[in-house]
Protein backbone atom coordinates (compact mmCIF):
# COMPACT_ATOMS: atom_id res chain seq x y z
CA UNK A 1 0.00 0.00 0.00
CA UNK A 2 1.31 3.43 -0.94
CA UNK A 3 1.42 6.39 1.41
CA UNK A 4 -1.08 8.25 -0.79
CA UNK A 5 -3.54 5.32 -0.66
CA UNK A 6 -3.24 5.18 3.11
CA UNK A 7 -3.91 8.90 3.44
CA UNK A 8 -6.90 8.78 1.05
CA UNK A 9 -8.43 5.83 2.90
CA UNK A 10 -7.91 7.64 6.20
CA UNK A 11 -9.67 10.69 4.75
CA UNK A 12 -12.63 8.62 3.54
CA UNK A 13 -12.87 6.82 6.87
CA UNK A 14 -12.83 10.04 8.87
CA UNK A 15 -15.57 11.62 6.74
CA UNK A 16 -17.85 8.63 6.22
CA UNK A 17 -17.70 7.34 9.79
CA UNK A 18 -19.29 10.44 11.30
CA UNK A 19 -21.20 12.38 8.65
CA UNK A 20 -24.72 10.92 8.20
CA UNK A 21 -24.24 9.50 4.68
CA UNK A 22 -23.63 5.80 5.45
CA UNK A 23 -20.06 4.66 4.83
CA UNK A 24 -21.17 1.04 4.33
CA UNK A 25 -23.71 2.06 1.68
CA UNK A 26 -21.15 4.10 -0.26
CA UNK A 27 -18.63 1.28 -0.09
CA UNK A 28 -21.20 -1.14 -1.54
CA UNK A 29 -22.01 1.31 -4.35
CA UNK A 30 -18.32 1.75 -5.16
CA UNK A 31 -17.79 -2.01 -5.35
CA UNK A 32 -20.91 -3.09 -7.24
CA UNK A 33 -21.81 -0.17 -9.47
CA UNK A 34 -18.60 1.75 -10.08
CA UNK A 35 -16.45 -1.32 -10.64
CA UNK A 36 -14.09 -0.51 -7.79
CA UNK A 37 -13.63 -4.14 -6.83
CA UNK A 38 -10.65 -3.25 -4.68
CA UNK A 39 -12.48 -0.57 -2.70
CA UNK A 40 -12.55 -2.74 0.39
CA UNK A 41 -9.50 -4.82 -0.53
CA UNK A 42 -7.29 -3.40 2.17
CA UNK A 43 -5.30 -5.26 4.83
CA UNK A 44 -7.54 -6.24 7.73
CA UNK A 45 -5.02 -4.94 10.24
CA UNK A 46 -5.11 -1.52 8.54
CA UNK A 47 -8.92 -1.58 8.63
CA UNK A 48 -8.81 -2.19 12.39
CA UNK A 49 -6.33 0.66 12.84
CA UNK A 50 -8.49 3.05 10.78
CA UNK A 51 -11.47 2.41 13.04
CA UNK A 52 -9.27 2.95 16.08
CA UNK A 53 -8.28 6.27 14.50
CA UNK A 54 -11.91 7.39 14.41
CA UNK A 55 -12.25 6.17 18.00
CA UNK A 56 -9.40 8.52 18.91
CA UNK A 57 -11.42 11.33 17.29
CA UNK A 58 -14.39 10.57 19.56
CA UNK A 59 -12.13 10.52 22.63
CA UNK A 60 -10.61 13.86 21.64
CA UNK A 61 -13.99 15.50 20.98
CA UNK A 62 -15.62 14.20 24.17
CA UNK A 63 -12.64 13.78 26.47
CA UNK A 64 -14.27 15.66 29.36
CA UNK A 65 -17.32 13.37 29.29
CA UNK A 66 -15.20 10.23 29.01
CA UNK A 67 -12.90 11.33 31.85
CA UNK A 68 -15.88 12.07 34.09
CA UNK A 69 -17.47 8.69 33.30
CA UNK A 70 -14.25 6.82 34.09
CA UNK A 71 -13.92 8.64 37.41
CA UNK A 72 -17.57 8.03 38.25
CA UNK A 73 -17.25 4.36 37.36
CA UNK A 74 -14.58 3.85 40.02
CA UNK A 75 -16.48 6.08 42.44
CA UNK A 76 -19.56 3.95 41.82
CA UNK A 77 -17.62 0.77 42.56
CA UNK A 78 -16.47 2.34 45.81
CA UNK A 79 -20.04 3.29 46.71
CA UNK A 80 -21.19 -0.29 46.09
CA UNK A 81 -18.47 -1.61 48.39
CA UNK A 82 -19.48 0.83 51.13
CA UNK A 83 -23.22 0.38 50.44
CA UNK A 84 -23.69 4.08 49.85
CA UNK A 85 -25.16 5.68 46.72
CA UNK A 86 -25.46 9.45 46.29
CA UNK A 87 -28.90 10.87 45.64
CA UNK A 88 -29.32 12.17 43.01
CA UNK A 89 -26.93 10.01 41.01
CA UNK A 90 -24.14 12.10 39.39
CA UNK A 91 -24.91 12.82 35.68
CA UNK A 92 -21.70 11.14 34.46
CA UNK A 93 -22.54 7.96 36.38
CA UNK A 94 -26.05 7.94 34.98
CA UNK A 95 -24.61 8.46 31.49
CA UNK A 96 -22.64 5.21 31.88
CA UNK A 97 -25.89 3.32 32.52
CA UNK A 98 -27.60 4.99 29.55
CA UNK A 99 -24.76 4.00 27.20
CA UNK A 100 -24.77 0.40 28.45
CA UNK A 101 -28.52 0.11 27.92
CA UNK A 102 -28.30 1.82 24.53
CA UNK A 103 -25.66 -0.69 23.40
CA UNK A 104 -27.74 -3.79 24.28
CA UNK A 105 -29.77 -3.92 21.00
CA UNK A 106 -26.53 -4.51 19.07
CA UNK A 107 -26.32 -7.98 20.58
CA UNK A 108 -29.55 -8.88 18.80
CA UNK A 109 -27.79 -8.26 15.47
CA UNK A 110 -24.88 -10.65 16.13
CA UNK A 111 -26.76 -13.87 15.21
CA UNK A 112 -27.78 -12.27 11.89
CA UNK A 113 -24.45 -10.58 11.20
CA UNK A 114 -23.74 -12.54 8.01
CA UNK A 115 -27.23 -11.83 6.70
CA UNK A 116 -26.89 -8.12 7.41
CA UNK A 117 -23.48 -7.92 5.74
CA UNK A 118 -24.90 -9.81 2.75
CA UNK A 119 -27.39 -6.99 2.15
CA UNK A 120 -24.49 -4.99 0.71
CA UNK A 121 -24.76 -7.18 -2.41
CA UNK A 122 -28.36 -6.04 -2.98
CA UNK A 123 -28.21 -2.65 -4.64
CA UNK A 124 -31.98 -2.22 -4.47
CA UNK A 125 -31.77 -2.53 -0.69
CA UNK A 126 -28.82 -0.11 -0.46
CA UNK A 127 -30.64 2.44 -2.65
CA UNK A 128 -33.80 2.14 -0.55
CA UNK A 129 -31.79 2.42 2.67
CA UNK A 130 -30.17 5.65 1.48
CA UNK A 131 -33.61 7.06 0.63
CA UNK A 132 -34.81 6.10 4.13
CA UNK A 133 -31.74 7.76 5.67
CA UNK A 134 -32.60 10.93 3.76
CA UNK A 135 -36.16 10.85 5.12
CA UNK A 136 -34.89 10.41 8.69
CA UNK A 137 -32.51 13.34 8.37
CA UNK A 138 -35.22 15.51 6.80
CA UNK A 139 -37.61 14.63 9.63
CA UNK A 140 -35.03 15.36 12.33
CA UNK A 141 -34.90 19.01 11.20
CA UNK A 142 -38.62 19.32 11.82
CA UNK A 143 -38.93 17.64 15.21
CA UNK A 144 -39.79 19.92 18.09
CA UNK A 145 -36.66 20.66 20.10
CA UNK A 146 -36.47 18.47 23.17
CA UNK A 147 -35.00 19.16 26.59
CA UNK A 148 -33.90 15.76 27.86
CA UNK A 149 -30.27 15.24 28.85
CA UNK A 150 -28.41 12.52 30.75
CA UNK A 151 -30.18 13.81 33.88
CA UNK A 152 -33.72 13.22 32.58
CA UNK A 153 -33.49 10.69 29.70
CA UNK A 154 -35.20 7.38 30.53
CA UNK A 155 -33.98 3.85 29.89
CA UNK A 156 -36.74 3.44 27.31
CA UNK A 157 -35.47 6.55 25.50
CA UNK A 158 -31.92 5.25 25.16
CA UNK A 159 -33.14 1.75 24.33
CA UNK A 160 -35.02 3.21 21.35
CA UNK A 161 -31.88 5.08 20.27
CA UNK A 162 -29.99 1.80 20.64
CA UNK A 163 -32.52 0.07 18.39
CA UNK A 164 -31.81 2.78 15.82
CA UNK A 165 -28.09 1.99 16.08
CA UNK A 166 -28.79 -1.72 15.59
CA UNK A 167 -30.90 -0.99 12.48
CA UNK A 168 -28.07 1.20 11.18
CA UNK A 169 -25.83 -1.87 10.86
CA UNK A 170 -27.65 -2.37 7.55
CA UNK A 171 -25.70 -0.92 4.58
CA UNK A 172 -27.16 2.39 3.47
CA UNK A 173 -28.51 3.36 6.89
CA UNK A 174 -26.38 5.99 8.59
CA UNK A 175 -25.44 5.20 12.21
CA UNK A 176 -24.93 8.79 13.28
CA UNK A 177 -27.96 10.04 11.34
CA UNK A 178 -30.24 7.35 12.74
CA UNK A 179 -29.16 7.65 16.36
CA UNK A 180 -29.26 11.47 16.35
CA UNK A 181 -32.70 11.41 14.70
CA UNK A 182 -33.96 8.83 17.19
CA UNK A 183 -32.64 10.99 20.01
CA UNK A 184 -34.50 14.02 18.64
CA UNK A 185 -37.72 11.99 18.35
CA UNK A 186 -37.60 10.81 21.97
CA UNK A 187 -37.12 14.38 23.15
CA UNK A 188 -33.37 14.74 23.59
CA UNK A 189 -31.90 18.21 23.56
CA UNK A 190 -30.16 18.45 20.17
CA UNK A 191 -26.70 18.90 21.66
CA UNK A 192 -27.25 15.89 23.89
CA UNK A 193 -28.60 13.84 20.94
CA UNK A 194 -25.31 14.38 19.09
CA UNK A 195 -23.17 13.84 22.20
CA UNK A 196 -24.99 10.64 23.14
CA UNK A 197 -24.79 9.35 19.55
CA UNK A 198 -21.00 9.62 19.47
CA UNK A 199 -20.46 8.36 23.02
CA UNK A 200 -22.70 5.42 22.10
CA UNK A 201 -20.38 4.69 19.17
CA UNK A 202 -17.46 3.96 21.50
CA UNK A 203 -18.54 0.46 22.65
CA UNK A 204 -19.86 -0.27 19.13
CA UNK A 205 -16.56 0.59 17.40
CA UNK A 206 -14.48 -0.99 20.16
CA UNK A 207 -16.55 -4.18 20.09
CA UNK A 208 -16.35 -4.47 16.30
CA UNK A 209 -12.58 -4.03 16.45
CA UNK A 210 -12.17 -6.67 19.14
CA UNK A 211 -14.11 -9.12 16.98
CA UNK A 212 -11.93 -8.20 13.97
CA UNK A 213 -8.53 -8.40 15.64
CA UNK A 214 -8.42 -12.22 15.52
CA UNK A 215 -9.19 -12.24 11.77
CA UNK A 216 -6.63 -9.47 11.18
CA UNK A 217 -3.86 -11.40 12.97
CA UNK A 218 -4.74 -14.61 11.14
CA UNK A 219 -4.65 -12.75 7.80
CA UNK A 220 -1.13 -11.65 8.61
CA UNK A 221 0.48 -8.32 9.45
CA UNK A 222 3.08 -6.72 7.21
CA UNK A 223 5.08 -4.87 9.84
CA UNK A 224 7.08 -2.99 7.23
CA UNK A 225 3.84 -1.23 6.24
CA UNK A 226 2.98 -0.08 9.76
CA UNK A 227 4.46 3.45 9.32
CA UNK A 228 2.33 3.86 6.17
CA UNK A 229 -0.72 2.58 8.05
CA UNK A 230 -0.14 5.06 10.88
CA UNK A 231 -0.24 7.97 8.40
CA UNK A 232 -3.75 6.91 7.38
CA UNK A 233 -4.76 6.47 11.02
CA UNK A 234 -3.57 10.00 11.84
CA UNK A 235 -5.59 11.42 8.93
CA UNK A 236 -8.72 9.47 9.95
CA UNK A 237 -8.41 10.78 13.51
CA UNK A 238 -7.90 14.42 12.50
CA UNK A 239 -10.61 14.43 9.81
CA UNK A 240 -12.97 12.48 12.07
CA UNK A 241 -12.53 15.06 14.83
CA UNK A 242 -13.27 17.89 12.38
CA UNK A 243 -16.41 16.08 11.14
CA UNK A 244 -17.66 15.58 14.69
CA UNK A 245 -17.27 19.30 15.38
CA UNK A 246 -19.06 20.10 12.10
CA UNK A 247 -21.94 17.74 12.86
CA UNK A 248 -22.34 19.22 16.34
CA UNK A 249 -22.83 22.68 14.82
CA UNK A 250 -25.19 21.43 12.11
CA UNK A 251 -27.38 19.41 14.47
CA UNK A 252 -27.63 22.27 16.95
CA UNK A 253 -29.02 24.50 14.21
CA UNK A 254 -31.30 21.77 12.86
CA UNK A 255 -29.71 21.86 9.42
CA UNK A 256 -29.54 18.21 8.33
CA UNK A 257 -31.36 19.10 5.08
CA UNK A 258 -28.22 19.09 2.93
CA UNK A 259 -27.36 15.53 3.97
CA UNK A 260 -30.99 14.48 3.41
CA UNK A 261 -30.92 15.79 -0.17
CA UNK A 262 -27.56 14.15 -0.76
CA UNK A 263 -28.81 10.76 0.48
CA UNK A 264 -31.90 11.04 -1.71
CA UNK A 265 -29.72 11.88 -4.70
CA UNK A 266 -27.32 9.01 -3.98
CA UNK A 267 -30.21 6.59 -3.48
CA UNK A 268 -31.94 7.56 -6.72
CA UNK A 269 -28.71 7.40 -8.73
CA UNK A 270 -27.98 3.97 -7.25
CA UNK A 271 -31.46 2.76 -8.17
CA UNK A 272 -31.20 4.08 -11.74
CA UNK A 273 -27.73 2.59 -12.28
CA UNK A 274 -28.91 -0.77 -10.92
CA UNK A 275 -31.90 -0.82 -13.26
CA UNK A 276 -29.66 0.10 -16.21
CA UNK A 277 -27.41 -2.86 -15.49
CA UNK A 278 -30.31 -5.32 -15.67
Amino acid sequence: MSLLSSILLGLIQGVAEFLPISSSGHLAIAEHLLGMSGASDIPEFFDVLLHLGTLVAVFAAYWADIRDMVLEFFAGVGDLVHHSTPNPVPPARRLILLIVVGTLPLFLVLPAQDLVEGLADNMYFVAGALLVTGCLLYASDRVKKGRKTEKTATLVDVLLVGVGQAIATCPGISRSGTTITAGCFVGFERKFAVRFSFLLSIPAILGANILSIKDAVEAGIDWSQVPVYLAGVAVSAIVGYACIRLLKMIADKGKFGFFAYYCWFAGLVTLILTLMQK
